[in-house]
This record gives C-alpha cells, structure tokens and sequence, in this order.
C-alpha cells in the first residue's frame, strides 16, 4: 500500500511539472496588454468618429519648421531678392559656422573661394558655375536665401540639408565671400 502511494504521489508531481510551461504565463489577468490589437493607421475602427484625432489641427507648424511664404517661381525669387532680410543681426553672425556649413554643402560647387571653381567644376562634372563677383550677378541676401531653399537651375534645394538659421549661416558667409572677390 505505501508503494502505491509512493507512486500516486509521483505520478501527480510529474503530472504538475510537466503541466507548467515558463515560456508563457499560466493566467493572463489583462490578455489586450499581451496581445494588443493593430489598428490600421487611418482606419476607420481606431476612432467611432473617423480619423479626425490622428489628423493634425488646421493650421498647426510642426516642430522646428517655419514656413517659408515666398514662392519657388521667377516671381517669387524676385520679390525675396527685393524683401527678405535676414533674421540675425550682427551679433548672431558666426562666419566660423557659416564657412563650415558652405566647405559642406556649397564649396564641391562654388568652390572655396567663391569663383565657381569647385572640385567638380575642375573634373568637369558640372559646367557653368557663376563667380559670386560677376558683373551680372546682383545677389543679395534675399536672393541667396530663396535658392538655398529651393535651388535654381541645376543647384538642387537644400532646404532638407540645412535649418533655417544654418541657411542664414551660409548667407552671410556668401555675402562675406562676395565682398573678398570684389576687393
């Protein structure tokens, strides 16, 4: 008799042993936080009143951006040559910065210099590269600007590459190269 127990009793702690699995918990007391539903991102099921929550409010500016209210046309690039004026006043010019942002961006082009004698002028990949001091060029602040931002000709945009204070950065520092290349 007290072998048939001994064996029960074996028997039933292999029977619990083998029962219990540690890879997944034996209750789940709130199954949503394990297994939680995907919704679609502008689903209809996430929101009774549609996607009006996941939309962002009329006339919100995402974070770090400002709009730039000049138009990418002829029009446009004329009336920033004529209005826009830089934010930064003298004190917040870094020429420093602006030469480091320019060597990046805008020197394989323009050169260092500003002569349009860039690396990739001299390797002849692109062709037709204005001096800064030509005597048809009457760039001001205002139009460097607005082709940094949207690029003109084949000079692409840089507006994702560089912030807005960056890009003022750059503008200083061409106007600051212009003034060399005219002495």
């Amino acid at each position: 008799m007290k072998g048939s127990i001994k064996i029960l009793v074996l028997a039933l702690v292999i029977v619990v042993v083998s029962c219990k699995k540690d890879t997944a918990p034996n209750y789940q007391f709130m199954p949503n936080m394990y297994e939680s539903v995907g919704y679609e991102t502008y689903g209809e099921a996430a929101f009774p009143n549609g996607v009006e929550a996941q939309l962002p409010a009329d006339g919100s500016i995402a974070r770090g951006h400002l709009p730039f209210e000049i138009d990418n046309t002829t029009e446009g690039y004329l009336l920033a040559k004529e209005t826009l004026k830089s934010p930064l006043d003298s004190t917040q010019v870094n020429l420093e910065r602006g030469k480091v942002l320019y060597d990046i961006y805008c020197g394989i082009c323009h050169g260092a210099k500003g002569d349009g004698q860039g690396n990739l002028v001299k390797r002849e990949k692109i062709l037709g590269i204005p001096s800064y001091d030509d005597a048809g060029r009457a760039i001001n602040e205002g139009s460097i600007y607005h082709t940094i931002y949207y690029g003109k000709n084949a000079m692409g945009s840089y507006a994702n590459q560089l912030k807005e204070e960056e890009r003022w950065q750059v503008v200083s520092y061409v106007l600051d190269l212009k003034a060399q290349l005219e002495k």
